[in-house]
């Protein structure tokens, strides 16, 4: 398999999906064409979805989140002046509170309605909205390395970015609904384990040539090489509603691939944890947020997720100050004192039972 891991090393890049939303009503409008036809000088930064209410901001690779953080505000507000003159509105958070994916159209655009045609009702029920961080790694063994290590990681990753607690207008008692959606697709959620680049190469032609898939970007796991981009892409997170939580767990998962990189570059090797434990502690991340307990791998033990995340934070503090992302990774301290975004949209909610009091407060805080 051909790659593009040659750095250089620790490029971060960032993909939002956001919501468009009628300003008026607050649902979700099939609106992507025209989104698209007034934003002709974004070309290749703001890209279409599954779903003609979806919509893609994306950066280019940057240095640091402070560079990545300077492009997401100008798209962010381009988008949302863009939709304000068209009477819509954009929206960010792991899934729209009351839209029902029954109403939402796919959009013109083969590779999406190929998919639609694979998977049927998985693919069109799949009405939730993520943010992907890219980083840039400049070895193709370095990368297989800080895939299989960053593992551990996603259940941390997503007891931060839970903004997911409402679903066809009904309080789940998740704070991340988005994962157990995106579950019924195939090939996701945790990944396997690749015990080289050449493996990982092997394994994926194997799918290709039987048929099953066109290419390795139809895997869709929590974690995953990019060989053509030469990075490490982390998907398990939920869309978030207010920048700055954006950039602090892109500057997380930015310092985590450095230390696996250097972890990588000593000679060390990983430990190794039950795959079924690593599903577990994700579902808790899902189930309970930062409000619950992750067991403390490769222990046996349980401990808070807010302390695992201040150690850990803690731990690599030092590889985001040499990065220059140390500034946004200080956003984890909101998440971690008020909550995340599915917490703050609990509150909002128990004020009146209005879900659309809901959407309104993401709309509003979605403003860059």
């Amino acid at each position: 398999m051909q790659h593009r891991f040659t750095g250089p090393s620790y490029t971060i890049g960032i993909e939002e999906e956001l919501m468009i939303v009628d300003a008026e009503t607050l649902e979700l409008t099939n609106s992507i064409e025209t989104m698209l036809e007034a934003l002709p000088q974004a070309e290749g930064q703001v890209k279409p979805e599954l779903m003609e209410s979806v919509l893609e901001i994306a950066t280019t690779p940057c240095r640091n989140t402070r560079e990545a953080g300077s492009q997401l505000r100008d798209l962010r507000r381009l988008t949302q002046r863009t939709a304000a003159e068209r009477g819509l509105a954009i929206g960010s958070a792991g899934t729209h509170p009351f839209a029902m994916w029954e109403d939402q159209r796919i959009v013109a655009r083969p590779r999406y309605r190929d998919l639609v045609a694979a998977l049927r009702f998985v693919a069109r029920q799949e009405l939730i909205f993520g943010v992907h961080v890219h980083v840039g790694v400049d070895d193709p063994e370095k990368a297989i390395h800080v895939a299989n290590g960053m593992r551990v990681h996603v259940p941390l990753l997503l007891a931060l970015s839970a903004n997911s607690p409402f679903w066809r207008a009904d309080s789940t008692g998740l704070l991340s609904t988005r994962t157990p959606i995106f579950r019924a697709f195939p090939r996701v959620g945790i990944p396997p384990t690749y015990k080289s680049f050449e493996d990982y190469s092997n394994r994926v032609g194997f799918m290709v040539e039987s048929g099953a898939i066109e290419d390795y970007t139809y895997l869709w796991y929590d974690v995953r090489p990019h060989p053509n981009f030469g990075t490490v892409e982390t998907r398990v997170m939920d869309a978030q509603t207010r920048l700055e939580h954006t950039l602090a767990l892109a500057a997380l998962v930015q310092a985590l691939i450095k230390e696996l990189c250097e972890h990588y570059e000593s000679g060390q090797q990983l430990s190794r944890y039950p795959f079924e434990m690593l599903d577990e502690n994700k579902w808790l991340a899902a189930r309970h947020g930062l409000d619950g307990e992750l067991v403390d791998l490769p222990s046996v033990e349980r401990v808070r997720t807010r302390d695992l995340v201040k150690r850990v934070v803690e731990r690599v503090r030092g590889h985001a100050e040499e990065l220059g992302s140390a500034d946004d990774l200080e956003g984890l301290g909101d998440l971690l004192q008020r909550g995340n975004g599915a917490s703050r949209q609990i509150v909002v909610y128990e004020a009146n039972h209005d879900l659309r009091e809901v959407v309104g407060e993401i709309i509003d805080k979605t403003s860059a």
